[in-house]
């Protein structure tokens, strides 16, 4: 009986490890070969309409590369990717491993494919942890270390000696569960950035982009209020002498570049966490409104 039970449980994981590579395959192929979302001169005027100018980071232009048409201009949020030679609408990266451009159209498989991935290492790890463990109590380890070896029955004497004997006996074991641990964690941290931006629907692209003309404006502000101070200190010495400002009080005293205008990003295209999720999972060219944009727009 415990036999045909063993064996029931054996094909049982089988199926389920079958199903959670080929999971895995599916989304990797998805992602590989869906397209990105090309911008072309049959969809340009709807990527247009979809997506329009902040006039910050996205403003007319022209690819020169693509020239996808001479009365169109690049939509916003699109870029032009050299390793694929086109246009993508909502570009986020080239990703080398998948081949293939991450962009409106298959940032949702992307998603799935990093979140299965990770949650087949976090699998994986579990897995193995038990089933040393299992061979840990099945041997009676901790049981030989301490009555036949005369070791302290706690975590802090027996972690050495367990360490050691799981070494010598599981290595290869081991060796796979800490290289699942340090993917799981890798994945994890991915897949949290990458669900971060889809939260405030932002592009890895966009973000780089904002970053710079945070910086410029930074720079910009305090290079105004260096002058605008210099001025009033030029200023101040042309008029009336006063009496010497004291060390403590000059310095104590608010530097101008304090009174700086603060940077603040104005994403338009952040409509709300649940439209931005909702807008990855559905993307706007797979809608039926997207293809009556045209219309409108001519």
């Amino acid at each position: 009986m415990s036999f045909f039970v063993y064996f029931i449980q054996c094909e049982e994981d089988r199926y389920t490890s079958l199903l959670g590579v080929g999971v895995g395959i599916l989304l990797f192929l998805l992602t590989s070969f869906t397209d990105a979302g090309t911008v072309n001169a049959e969809n340009v005027s709807q990527y247009l309409s979809a997506y329009p100018y902040d006039n910050i980071i996205f403003t007319d232009k022209e690819c020169s590369t693509c020239k996808i048409s001479k009365v169109s201009s690049l939509p916003a949020r699109s870029k032009h990717c050299g390793i694929c030679g086109r246009c993508v609408a909502r570009f986020d990266h080239h990703c080398g491993w998948m081949n293939n451009c991450i962009g409106e159209r298959n940032t949702r498989y992307f998603l799935a494919f990093l979140l299965w991935h990770f949650l087949l290492c976090l699998y994986g790890t579990i897995a193995i942890g038990l089933v040393l463990a299992g061979r840990l109590k099945e041997l009676r380890v901790v049981y030989i270390l301490t009555v036949y070896y005369g070791i302290e029955n706690s975590f802090y004497s027996l972690a050495p000696h367990v360490v050691q004997w799981l070494l010598g006996s599981y290595n290869t074991q081991i060796l796979l569960m800490v290289f699942l641990a340090i993917v799981s964690l890798l994945l994890a941290g991915f897949f949290g950035y990458h669900a971060n931006l889809c939260r405030t629907n932002t592009t890895t692209n966009e973000t780089f982009k904002w970053q710079d003309y945070i910086n410029w404006r930074r720079k910009l502000n305090e290079a105004r209020a260096s002058a605008a101070a210099l001025k009033s200190s030029i200023s101040g010495m042309s008029s009336e002498s006063k009496l010497p400002e004291s060390k403590w009080k000059a310095f104590f005293r608010r530097s101008p570049l304090e009174d700086a205008e603060v940077v603040v990003k104005n994403n338009m295209y952040d409509k709300g966490m649940f439209h931005n999720i909702w807008e990855v999972i559905c993307p706007l060219s797979t809608r039926r409104s997207f293809s009556q944009r045209k219309s409108k727009s001519t």
